[in-house]
């Protein structure tokens, strides 16, 4: 899904409603962490407090937003229809955030309830706990797993857990930076669109 410039919506208009100040491109060096890495980043950041005992707003923000405006990147639902291997989610986000946002954009039922969040492991991105849980989850070794990740946190937590990545640039976040940023970050190859990335990498890396 395009979220992340939607979420950074959300977190700006959250903070605004407990009086704090951040802007969209604060967020930008979040993405791929949980929640809670993301407050204590943008904390260090900005020396903007968010106050946990509402942490559950931003959840509420984000998901009003999301219900006005997520879609899914263009050419995934063919990816994925297309796709004859076994695939899964191994999202940063809460299961209910997840869910949520593959419900509301027709995606859910190509998982097969196979959706794993940074919720069930100890560290989130960059570690590699939470692509090592999935793995695990879907009887698969690391070294046969392809990651496809937009974030640089996220291509370190696949390259720390023994799997290919491939980096992917056609989200709304994505800058001109992205691509030098993945590769950086140890992604194999890095792609913009589901379709080049059906056309250059199947068979697998």
């Amino acid at each position: 899904m395009d979220s992340e410039p939607l979420a950074a919506q959300a977190y700006v208009r959250v903070y605004a409603k407990h009086g704090l100040t951040i802007t969209p491109d604060v967020i930008a060096h979040c993405v791929g962490m949980k929640q809670a890495d993301i407050l204590k980043r943008i904390n260090d950041l900005t020396g903007q407090a968010f106050p946990l005992e509402h942490e559950g707003d931003i959840w509420l923000e984000t998901r009003s937003v999301f219900q006005e405006a997520l879609t899914p990147v263009p050419g995934i639902k063919t990816f994925l229809e297309r796709l004859d291997v076994p695939c899964c989610v191994a999202s940063s986000s809460s299961i209910e955030r997840i869910e949520f946002s593959l419900t509301t954009t027709g995606l859910i039922d190509f998982f097969n309830n196979d959706i794993f969040s940074s919720s069930m492991v100890k560290k989130g991105k960059p570690a590699p706990d939470l692509f090592l849980y999935a793995a695990d989850k879907m009887g698969v070794a690391p070294a046969h797993c392809i990651v496809i990740e937009d974030s640089p946190f996220g291509v370190q937590g696949a390259v720390a857990a023994g799997m290919a990545v491939i980096g992917f640039t056609g989200g709304g976040h994505s800058t001109s930076g992205h691509r030098d940023a993945l590769l950086a970050a140890g992604a194999n190859r890095v792609y913009s669109s589901w379709h080049e990335i059906a056309l250059r990498t199947y068979p697998p890396l």
